[in-house]
């Protein structure tokens, strides 16, 4: 694929999944309205974010990883029958362990609970609701998974329409479901549970058809033995972990969240949701594009096309993630108050969720980069320098998360005053103290730079990647747009500074003329420097 092609499909990609994260804003939006940010609500996102995991990992990370160059070199070098016949088995196995683990869970949520979120143990009420709605959101695993399958298979195929749109799905299940639970359930938060089932089912038969049209609807067939079975496998197993450090990471900062504040989880879930969309839109499209291209190149042996596509990934990362680093940043308090602070969710809630906003967004050009790293390893079937990046940037994550709670305890006035009142209990402590919760977001960023700059490293040792002609003066050209975005930014800020007391429409405008202005002055920089669209074409 060439780099103009490469281009319009990350476009294309980047467009739908904009349709999917303005349908995903609008269920949050719908969440903080309805039900605020409580233990209930914290017990519906730790037991959605459990199967959400996995369909990271199978969505973005370690199945698509393993499976899509493996299909790519036999789409490019054996025939329909054999790509047919890698279709089937390989369903056939990731359903017959997926109907495993479904299963393991159901059984034993009482025990997945007190591994996951040991904070919620010590209230009986918000666990035993953690409980049920794990058993009711998990079956979501089994659909989203062989969903991601399919869209890994239209993805290699260059059909990325289905893919991208599929998401929506979600987000209308689960608008109509918290519609349907505040209106007319009395406000319970478990229809939340179910509407995350019936997104599951809807999304993998919304794949159907696109496969059907191309011939390759999946009919399973467990076969162990098969050779590209074999393949997917002993890649996907260190990739399970390479690929998703960042959720793992998410998984440990749940458990550690469960000790906090009530609250603290729901306010590191939106947060999160504003994060998605840089990472979304852009991260995981120039990643889902990039990854097909980067195994053709690798099975047709073409090195110099395989490092201009590393390239042009990179410059896309550099141009989209500085800007989106200081929008969110400088704009954390004025789109949490805009987006959520309504009906239950109040300014408080809104502050809250704000520094944790500003913490994390600190990475999201780490997120975006991973997002080409990690392709560029396992388009090659690499898969033990991403592992060796990932285990080090978790044990960085949980190295930072302790440094940080040691300094709050015993560095400030506040935590000596919590740890004093507590009796000299440090978990104790830190679930009185209202913003510890940014100290997780915190070293999720830590985290991130650890792990792409590993990566970087690594890649660069290998001698698969040249750098092209012309990136100092595009790093000068980023970096004089982002100057005028900060300098506009904080004008309109100090212009602006109490959000709160706006009605929704005069907070909407007033953040649309920020993020507006910002970006119109990042963009009139690049072009004044020279830079023009046609060089993102590769």
């Amino acid at each position: 694929m060439s780099g103009s092609r490469l281009l319009r499909s990350a476009s294309l990609f980047s467009s739908l999944t904009f349709v999917s994260r303005v349908s995903g804003l609008v269920r949050d939006q719908v969440y903080a309205i309805v039900f605020g940010a409580s233990p209930a609500m914290d017990a519906f996102i730790a037991a959605f974010r459990i199967p959400n995991f996995m369909r990271r990992l199978s969505a973005e990370g370690s199945f698509s990883m393993a499976f899509v160059p493996v299909l790519a070199e036999y789409k490019e070098k054996y025939g329909a029958d054999a790509v047919r016949a890698l279709v089937d088995r390989v369903t056939g196995a990731l359903l017959a362990a997926l109907l495993v683990l479904v299963a393991a869970v159901l059984l034993f949520a009482p025990w997945v609970g007190r591994l996951l979120v040991p904070g919620f143990v010590e209230e009986p009420e918000t666990y035993a609701l953690f409980v049920e709605m794990l058993r009711i959101t998990f079956p979501y695993a089994l659909f989203i998974s062989l969903a991601s399958l399919a869209g890994g298979i239209l993805n290699t195929w260059q059909r990325f329409g289905v893919p991208a749109l599929s998401p929506v799905l979600l987000n209308l299940a689960l608008i109509a479901a918290a519609v349907v639970g505040g209106h007319w359930l009395g406000g319970s938060v478990k229809v939340l549970a179910w509407g995350v089932l019936v997104a599951g089912i809807l999304q993998l038969a919304f794949h159907l058809p696109a496969l059907a049209q191309l011939g390759l609807l999946p009919r399973p067939r467990l076969d162990l033995a098969h050779a590209g079975v074999r393949r997917v496998m002993t890649l996907m197993v260190p990739t399970l972990f390479g690929s998703s450090v960042v959720q793992f990471n998410l998984l440990i900062n749940t458990q550690l969240a469960s000790l906090l504040v009530g609250g603290s989880m729901t306010w590191l879930y939106y947060s999160d949701r504003l994060l998605e969309f840089p990472l979304g839109m852009f991260g995981v499209a120039i990643g889902t594009v990039i990854l097909p291209h980067l195994s053709s190149r690798h099975a047709s042996a073409d090195p110099d096309g395989f490092s201009r596509g590393l390239d042009w990934g990179f410059r896309l990362c550099v141009l989209i993630g500085v800007p989106a680093t200081l929008g969110l940043v400088l704009c954390a308090r004025p789109l949490v108050a805009t987006l959520f602070q309504y009906g239950e969710f109040g300014a408080e809630d809104a502050r809250m969720s704000a520094l944790s906003l500003v913490a994390q967004s600190l990475a999201v050009p780490a997120f975006l980069l991973v997002k080409v790293l990690a392709p560029a390893f396992y388009s090659r079937q690499d898969t033990r320098s991403p592992v060796r990046a990932a285990v080090f940037a978790v044990l960085v994550n949980v190295a930072s998360t302790l440094l940080f709670f040691a300094l709050l305890l015993y560095a400030t006035d506040t935590g000596r005053r919590a740890l004093a009142a507590a009796g000299g209990s440090a978990v104790a402590a830190l679930g009185t103290v209202r913003g510890a919760h940014a100290l997780l977001a915190l070293a999720v960023a830590v985290a991130g730079w650890t792990n792409a700059l590993q990566l970087a490293w690594m890649l660069r040792r290998a001698g698969v990647y040249r750098r092209q002609p012309g990136w100092g003066r595009l790093l000068l050209q980023v970096g004089a747009g982002a100057l005028a975005l900060a300098v506009v930014v904080l004008g309109l800020g100090w212009l602006w500074p109490d959000w709160s007391a706006w009605a929704w429409w005069e907070r909407a405008w007033r953040l649309a003329v920020m993020v507006g202005a910002g970006a119109a002055a990042y963009g009139a920089l690049l072009l004044a420097l020279g830079l023009r669209p046609r060089e993102l074409r590769g």
